[in-house]
């Protein structure tokens, strides 16, 4: 039985620990709680053919990793894991400009050549898409993507792990070193124990480069914060609501019990930072406001932040560690954690278990962000 040990719980670490343990490998998985984790704060829009990014290699994770979600979803069901946040509710886009919606409409429909998943693809009249989404702004043109679903991360992050553990996956909360010989990764020492391994994988988010700086490995990564805000409206049943899509990467997300989130900010220059602003809340409310004037009447339930790991080119990197055996990593998901990390977990672990990756790994080299 190969045993191997993930260092961090967020999304991308929990799918590897599901998927690992579900092969029948012995699985510990060590995470310090760090507090900022990415995963406890976001809340994923799985909606990748809206995006204007160009870069095809992303897009194609995006795209595979929001189709894997009703397999997974379906799967974890079958291990008594309902609760995980996913559904499918559709999402609306919104824009002042109508020759931008129209544009994004054409290239949304395109993507739907060979991505029949997102569904039914049309503009909505202001009347129309009030109904669906009550509360929003005049002064919109709306376009609506059925196949579009909403995740909670903090719970799907619960049921990978909690399922993990039914197949046989071990725990603890523990701050990790790599222990290594030569070249060759061996194990992991935590908090005065040390836990041998045939591999070792890191999916440690923000705080990877501190995790292999011992190795001589200087990653170009960084963490950048987040902050999003929770309301909740009374007497409002918004389960069904789709979720709404702003100008600059902005989105609400309705819930259950008449939460609503609203975010988030991409904040760079001081990423540790563990304050809940004035500024960032500012600066969602602000937007929420203006596309959904409505949210006014919401109360406020609490604000969260968390570290996304961002790397310098914008995209995500996982495989092997060059000059390293027993190493796997996976880091600079962004603001795609959530979309992309659960697909990454199954494709790592079938790294990890010498089977064949689903994706061409050039594109994802982890070599990509170190530092020569």
């Amino acid at each position: 039985m190969k045993k191997i040990v993930i260092v961090g719980a967020g999304i991308f670490g929990a799918s590897c620990a599901y998927h690992l343990a579900k092969a029948g490998a012995d699985v510990l998985v060590i995470d310090r709680g760090e507090t900022g984790r990415s995963t406890d704060a976001a809340a994923g829009v799985l909606c990748p053919w809206l995006s204007q990014r160009r870069n095809k290699d992303w897009y194609l994770l995006a795209k595979l990793g929001t189709r894997y979600f009703p397999e997974l979803v379906e799967e974890l069901e079958k291990d008594g894991e309902t609760d995980t946040g996913y559904r499918r509710v559709g999402v609306i886009t919104l824009h002042r400009d109508r020759s931008k919606l129209e544009k994004m409409k054409e290239r949304v429909l395109k993507r739907r050549e060979d991505a029949p998943e997102m569904g039914e693809v049309r503009e909505l009249a202001p009347d129309e898409a009030a109904e669906m989404f009550p509360l929003l702004s005049k002064g919109f043109y709306f376009l609506y993507v059925s196949g579009a679903a909403r995740v909670n991360g903090s719970a799907l992050r619960e049921a990978l792990l909690n399922a993990a553990k039914k197949h046989g996956a071990k725990t603890a909360i523990r701050s990790a070193e790599l222990d290594f010989q030569g070249n060759t990764v061996t194990g992991v020492f935590a908090s005065g124990e040390y836990y041998p391994a045939d591999t070792v994988i890191v999916a440690a988010g923000a705080w990877t480069p501190e995790l292999l700086w011992p190795l001589g490995i200087r990653m170009k990564v960084r963490g950048q914060k987040g902050q999003i805000v929770h309301l909740r409206l009374r007497n409002r049943e918004t389960e069904d609501w789709p979720m709404l899509m702003l100008p600059e990467s902005q989105y609400i997300l309705p819930f259950d019990d008449g939460r609503i989130l609203a975010g988030s900010t991409h904040e760079d220059d001081d990423a540790f930072d563990e304050r809940v602003t004035a500024g960032g809340l500012h600066a969602i409310l602000d937007k929420a406001l203006s596309a959904a004037p409505g949210l006014a009447e919401g109360q406020f339930l609490e604000a969260r932040f968390g570290f996304r790991p961002v790397a310098s080119d914008f995209m995500p990197a996982f495989g092997p560690v060059p000059g390293f055996d027993g190493l796997l990593v996976a880091n600079g998901l962004g603001s795609s954690g959530l979309t992309v990390g659960p697909y990454l977990g199954l494709q790592v672990a079938k790294i990890a278990l010498g089977e064949k990756c689903d994706v061409p790994l050039s594109p994802y080299d982890v070599s990509r962000i170190i530092e020569r």
